[in-house]
């Protein structure tokens, strides 16, 4: 255990300060929360627009960035091991310290800044000053709110700066070369004019395209393929694909087939329009490529998705996503492919997301993201391990692997070509479900995780296919999801 002490402001603790400390101390650091100076000067401006979203637009999220009035600060110790310099830089402390960078500033009004211009910040964590020692990319899944867009930011820094903390010295004695030269914050009036001319625009076409057209919808198609699979070739060629139909009021998305006893199915997530909780449906597939409409197989009081189906140890599994129900649950098919069981808790109390099984050199691995109560559930990586599928499951010491919105989350089973393993990976640098991207697993053992960076599956003519989210196959059966804009009332149309 060390001693970490945490610079914030004086006069402006926020959330994210507590859980930074909370997430340290659960990592079995003695934290605590120092006065440092005042807020930074562009932070008021960019309160204020913070408060505008809340009051006059009506956007409720409990913020990191809320300031929580009778914090409790604890005087500096001399004898601290670690310094986070969360309080901009002012503050003369003595070394070593970890200060985060966004998009080279010191100021988190520069990210607030490139948010409401429509562009993407990053996060590096500095040691001293001047060696990197850490890098995120940070998903936003919010375009057109800055409040969700810098929480989303804020996020991520914090789940960079909690590993770069925790890992000192090992992280110290390491370089990532990103920044050199530190860019100035924006002043008050770029901000405003950011949000005046860059944002509001873009959130007054969201509304009109959001009363014309379901915007978060997704469409499944499948087909029969004859050995060109898509991870195969990287492209959407071959064979023509069919679009699994629906009823109009609602959408299908994660689609895993899987073959039994000579018969095919496709598992999909099921979500009418309007509702933020889906469930688990299942359509049989036909040699004549037609299909029957899904039908409901499994609910829980909590959203899912992302329905997994593997056989192993004479048994069928389903490993559904369920992160808002806050375990990741293993069930069991009694009668397959309509009766599941909870079988077992795998792994208890975190919110992971898309959890995609791997067997490879005697044990059993699990890719996975995981959302920390704040932010994105699309942009950290993080890995488990097992000797069988009961567990117990051990989380990997490079957790997080990554913090980045192009390379992290799971976008369909692991899938071998070749000599080759390969895994789909979602990019969302144009959003949630953007386009998917085909990584190689270079190394994989209980030190190291090592991926490969994804490469784009391209459309048949060799450009880049966006609105690609997640990619199946089995021996013989092949499916996508995609996003879709369809009119309200309308029914979905074909690739």
């Amino acid at each position: 255990m060390s001693e970490v002490d945490v610079l914030v402001p004086e006069n402006a603790v926020r959330r994210m300060h507590l859980v930074l400390a909370e997430r340290l101390r659960e990592l079995g650091h003695d934290v605590a929360l120092v006065g440092a100076g005042t807020r930074d000067a562009g932070s008021s401006t960019l309160d204020r627009l913070l408060r505008f979203e809340r009051n006059v637009l009506g956007v409720r999220i409990n913020s990191l960035l809320d300031v929580i009035p009778d914090a409790q600060l604890s005087p500096a110790r001399p004898q601290a091991a670690l310094r986070l310099d969360l309080a901009g830089g002012e503050a003369a402390v003595p070394s070593p310290v970890l200060a985060p960078l966004f998009s080279g500033s010191l100021s988190l009004a520069r990210a607030a800044w490139m948010l409401m211009r429509g562009q993407l910040p990053n996060v590096d964590i500095l040691l001293d000053a001047t060696r990197p020692v850490a890098h995120a990319e940070p998903m936003v899944d919010s375009r057109l709110s800055l409040l969700r867009g810098i929480d989303d930011v804020v996020a991520g820094m914090v789940t960079l700066m909690v590993a770069a903390a925790h890992r000192y010295p090992e992280s110290g004695a390491l370089t990532c070369g990103r920044p050199s030269g530190a860019m100035e914050r924006p002043i008050d009036r770029q901000l405003i004019s950011a949000y005046l001319l860059s944002m509001t625009p873009r959130q007054i076409g969201g509304a009109v395209e959001r009363l014309v057209s379901h915007v978060h919808r997704w469409d499944v198609s499948y087909r029969f393929h004859k050995g060109g699979r898509v991870v195969d070739t990287g492209l959407l060629a071959g064979e023509p694909w069919i679009t699994l139909p629906d009823d109009g009021k609602r959408f299908y998305a994660d689609p895993f087939p899987f073959e039994w006893e000579g018969r095919h199915f496709i598992f999909v997530e099921d979500c009418p329009y309007g509702s933020d909780k889906a469930v688990i449906s299942v359509a049989e597939v036909f040699a004549n490529g037609t299909a029957t409409v899904p039908r409901c197989i499994l609910e829980e009081p909590h959203h899912l998705s992302y329905p997994q189906v593997f056989t192993r140890d004479g048994e069928i599994w389903m490993l559904p996503e369920g992160g808002s129900g806050g375990d990741l649950v293993l069930y069991r098919a009694e009668s397959f492919p309509d009766r599941w069981v909870r079988h077992a808790v795998l792994i208890p109390d975190r919110e992971l997301f898309d959890a995609t099984l791997l067997e490879h050199d005697g044990r059993l691995w699990l890719f996975a993201t995981e959302r920390y109560g704040y932010g994105s559930a699309s942009d950290t990586l993080v890995v488990f391990h097992a000797p069988d599928l009961q567990g117990p499951w051990t989380p990997h010491p490079a957790n997080p692997v990554t913090v980045d919105r192009a390379s992290a989350r799971p976008g369909g089973r692991f899938v071998r070509v070749g000599d080759r393993i390969v895994l789909p990976l979602q990019d969302g640098t144009d959003g949630y479900g953007g386009a998917l991207g085909l990584a190689d697993l270079l190394e994989l053992n209980e030190a190291t995780v090592r991926l490969t960076t994804p490469v784009p599956i391209l459309s048949p003519e060799k450009t880049t296919y966006p609105k690609v989210h997640t990619l199946n196959s089995t021996g013989q059966l092949e499916a996508i999801d995609r996003i879709v804009r369809v009119r309200r009332g309308k029914r979905r149309g074909t690739l």
